[in-house]
């Protein structure tokens, strides 16, 4: 009898309860993604505190990153075996405790411990939160619901390196992470409050062992591979080669073992669906694309152009101006119109800010830098719910579940190599433009010998002219570098369009909240 009043769907919320469990949803959501951006503005303080080279402290972004990623497609199997509320309050809890591990890290690799902890039990937490909102509201209420669950998630991006910058200039870094402290407990007290007596039913489901641990045997070998390939010389390495191999080998054996399971990890039949394989594969390659430059734009203002962290965060503060002003715009419009006019002027958005920031030198001015980010806004307000309503247009219900676990698996998993690709593709164009710099210095270059001359002339002997040179060189190559990645990041968001309009959208009012939830 009890078992069969719990899979009665429970009744939404009203008045004070419905207030306060949207506030715990909303701190949870907040955290959670905060964690995402929080740490990128803070890498160079965090890397000299724990003496360790910049491009090893990106690994703190990465680890979280991978760890998120392989634990989403978790979800439904622990959500069945647990219970969606227990799930819930139990990630946020253990995100917690991580998150003060974080704080006490006295070393890199206690730190990269504590941060793959914390991408774990992050993971069912936002897709939880989606299902707990959605549950709270009234169906038609929904996209209300969805609306102020959406500008959590685009305001917390924003808020990371503000607050991670701030942070590191005026505390010290171990408090981006104590920040979670107070906020997670106050959604975890919440949470229990409102939602405690509303859980899923629980019950045993197996678990594809086998297609788990070639999930992270590939995910962890290619995610070390992108990530240690540019200290070890790439392909030069024996260890690189074996990685790749692990993944390359790993990958082929769990496409073919989960295309064959019977109860399979991750479903890979809905890639022949190509609505969803169309808009997942532009959804992640483009949060790819935005997480990788939001990772090197604040870098490479603290590394060459001499920002503190929190100016870097403030200028990329004003993304989040018209994202919140927009996004309840685009939940209004988007059941009248076809997604793909959305996601095309939202694609088109953000190859005009990339290729205003392809055009920086290394005079710029910090309205400069400010105008694309608030720009940019209006592509973000478009961007997330248009295109998980192309990915999940069509599906049965049944299905809907496991396409948007896996459609933020592909999309998570895209933004840590996207970290990757950038941080090294910015080593190796800052290398290649250095060394076509440095091939004009010469005495056969008039400009060079003048420049050398002027320098005599102020004071510097020889020795001393060289090294100036060289240093304007450096960080010359380097803005060289990043303008190369900023136009290659605008060129790539034109084609994606073109992977938008061979989906056919089909309208399924039935599925619209459920698309519209998976849009984080």
């Amino acid at each position: 009898m009890v078992q069969a009043n719990a899979q009665l769907p429970h009744p939404p919320l009203e008045g004070a309860k419905l207030v306060i469990g949207t506030i715990a949803v909303s701190l949870a959501v907040f955290m959670n993604v905060l964690d995402t951006s929080i740490a990128n503005v803070s890498i160079p303080s965090i890397s000299g505190d724990l003496g360790v080279a910049s491009d090893q402290g990106t690994w703190v972004i990465t680890s979280f990153a991978v760890a998120n990623a392989i634990s989403v497609p978790l979800t439904g199997w622990l959500t069945d075996r647990i219970g969606q509320v227990r799930l819930f309050m139990a990630s946020i809890i253990l995100f917690v405790i991580s998150s003060w591990l974080c704080g006490l890290a006295p070393t890199l690799p206690f730190l990269l411990a504590s941060r793959v902890l914390q991408g774990a039990v992050a993971g069912p937490m936002i897709p939880l939160s989606q299902t707990l909102l959605l549950a709270s509201y009234p169906r038609a209420k929904a996209p209300m619901a969805l609306s102020m669950w959406a500008m959590t998630t685009l305001i917390a991006p924003v808020a990371g390196p503000i607050l991670g910058g701030w942070i590191s200039d005026n505390i010290s870094w171990p408090w981006i992470f104590y920040v979670n402290i107070p906020v997670g407990t106050v959604a975890a007290i919440a949470t229990w409050a409102i939602f405690r007596n509303r859980d899923s039913v629980i019950r045993k489901a197996p678990i594809d062992g086998v297609g788990l641990a070639l999930l992270i045997t590939w995910v962890g070998a290619l995610q070390i591979m992108l990530d240690k390939g540019k200290d070890l010389d790439w392909f030069a390495s024996t260890t690189i080669v074996v990685l790749t191999l692990v993944a390359v080998i790993a990958l082929a054996f769990f496409i073919v073992w989960e295309l064959t399971a019977e109860h399979p990890v991750v479903d890979l039949s809905l890639f022949s669906k190509r609505n969803f394989t169309g808009g997942t594969v532009a959804l992640s390659i483009g949060y790819g694309l935005y997480f990788g430059n939001l990772v090197l734009l604040p870098l490479w203002l603290q590394t060459d152009i001499g920002y503190t962290a929190t100016d870097a965060g403030l200028v990329m503060a004003p993304v989040g101006v018209f994202a919140v002003l927009l996004s309840p715009l685009t939940g209004k419009i988007l059941p009248r119109t076809d997604p793909r006019y959305i996601a095309t002027l939202s694609f088109l958005v953000f190859a005009l800010c990339f290729w205003m920031r392809s055009r920086y030198t290394t005079g710029v001015d910090t309205q400069s830098l400010m105008l694309p980010t608030l720009i940019q806004g209006i592509g973000m307000a478009g961007f997330f719910i248009p295109l998980v309503s192309i990915t999940l247009s069509g599906l049965p219900g049944n299905r809907i579940p496991a396409a948007s676990g896996l459609s933020n698996f592909v999309r998570i998993m895209c933004g840590g190599i996207g970290t990757s690709i950038f941080q090294t593709a910015w080593d190796h164009r800052t290398i290649l433009h250095h060394a076509q710099l440095t091939e004009q210095a010469n005495a056969y270059n008039p400009t060079f010998a003048q420049s050398v001359t002027q320098m005599g002339a102020a004071g510097m002997n020889p020795t001393q002219a060289y090294g100036m040179f060289n240093s304007m060189a450096t960080q010359q190559a380097a803005q060289l570098g990043v303008n190369d990645l900023f136009f290659i990041s605008a060129g790539i968001f034109i084609a994606l369009i073109a992977l938008i309009w061979i989906t056919k959208p089909e309208r399924a009012g039935g599925d619209a909240g459920a698309a519209a939830a998976a849009a984080h």
